[in-house]
């Protein structure tokens, strides 16, 4: 069990470091910003909070002085809540408050850490086994102080959470939007690890053994910390990773365009207007030509078009009704092209009728209607 709490905290640990080295690479531009200054600070003590819980879990002694780890694990952990908490003011508002509300989370943190200070050395934690900071051990002193900790650790959850929801709606930027939003999800996580931390602390108080649940606390801390380092980084990188999800949504629609494409082309090949190519380099404008292609080919089959018939496969297909309709259209097409290698028009084409009907003014609705025709053309392709 030890083994699983100290890979949990060493996750949290590395994942902390990875925002950390992240945002000081953006120093040199930033750091005139105060916002940035405080989210510094904020990622250091984060750091320090699991450094100093990876080392308690491997000694109960540092710097020679017994569980002082953990004492700086939980001073570190208070300062973090309430750095965090001024980070998502000075995210949120501007102005005298935000400096009021800022000063006013200082001093609570500043009472917090000297009141936990005091319950520790009054304790005698010093001289404790570390696994009293972990269970409580039914010690009064010991209990009041991880219940002060793990107080001052749940309310600033609550209060963050609180004000997430109408901040993220007043944000004007989608990457501020989407931080405070997965800062909502960090909230209600770390919230889960500190009532599962009581849980543990008050069954061990009543002598009640709740086996491999105990390890609740460290699971949901370390996705919390992994969502929190996603949450303070993410206003940086989460334009690169739209653009970068984006991409690959247009690559895979690109590629499953292809059969489709491969045998228009080779029916019609004055379509294409640059000769065919591998490159992706500039995936925007090749898709938008696939498209444009496919959509020629198409036209210049309506001579073969047979309006009359169902569509192989058609009646075989099970699915919604716009799979039913690109199983016809992919049938429409397989024997369209059929009929021009063989010369043969049908009585009722479609050389009168435009393109399937359909609108061609949207771009990302027309993409995702031809993947649809051009998988239903492929498993058409496969069955025969």
């Amino acid at each position: 069990m030890n083994t699983a709490k100290t890979l949990c905290f060493a996750i949290s640990a590395l994942s902390s470091y990875a925002a950390l080295v992240y945002r000081l690479s953006q120093m040199r531009r930033s750091w005139r910003d105060t916002a940035y200054r405080t989210l510094v600070v904020a990622l250091l003590l984060q750091c320090l909070t699991f450094t100093m819980g990876t080392v308690a879990m491997g000694n109960e002694r540092f710097l020679g002085v017994g569980n002082l780890a953990i004492l700086l694990m939980h001073l570190s952990a208070v300062a973090f809540v309430v750095s965090a908490q001024i980070i998502l003011l000075r995210w949120a508002t501007d102005g005298e408050d935000t400096g009021r509300k800022a000063r006013w989370w200082l001093v609570t943190g500043v009472v917090l850490n000297a009141l936990l200070t005091a319950l520790f050395f009054i304790a005698d934690g010093p001289d404790r086994p570390a696994s009293d900071f972990n269970t409580g051990s039914g010690q009064p002193l010991v209990l009041t102080y991880l219940l002060a900790f793990m107080l001052s650790q749940a309310v600033p959850c609550v209060t963050i959470l609180r004000q997430c929801g109408p901040y993220a709606r007043m944000a004007g930027r989608t990457s501020l939007r989407q931080a405070l939003r997965l800062l909502s999800v960090t909230a209600v996580l770390l919230f889960l690890y500190f009532l599962a931390r009581v849980v543990n602390v008050l069954t061990a108080a009543c002598g009640i053994d709740i086996g491999a649940w105990t390890l609740a606390a460290s699971v949901f801390s370390a996705l919390g910390i992994i969502t929190l380092s996603l949450s303070l980084t993410i206003s940086s990188w989460g334009a690169s990773a739209t653009r970068l999800l984006e991409w690959a949504r247009g690559y895979r629609s690109y590629r499953a365009l292809y059969p489709l494409w491969r045998d228009l082309y080779e029916s019609s090949p004055d379509i294409v207007l640059e000769p065919p190519g591998a490159s992706v380099s500039d995936l925007d404008y090749r898709l938008h030509r696939r498209v444009i292609e496919i959509r020629d080919g198409w036209r210049e089959l309506r001579p073969y078009i047979d309006r009359t018939a169902s569509g192989d496969g058609e009646a075989d297909f099970t699915g919604g009704e716009d799979s039913r309709q690109a199983f016809a259209e992919a049938a429409q097409i397989r024997q369209a092209l059929h009929a021009k290698r063989t010369g043969t028009i049908p009585e009722h084409n479609a050389d009168a009728r435009d393109f399937a009907d359909r609108d061609t003014d949207n771009f990302a609705a027309e993409v995702l209607w031809l993947t649809k025709v051009a998988s239903a053309y492929r498993k058409l392709g496969r069955a025969r």
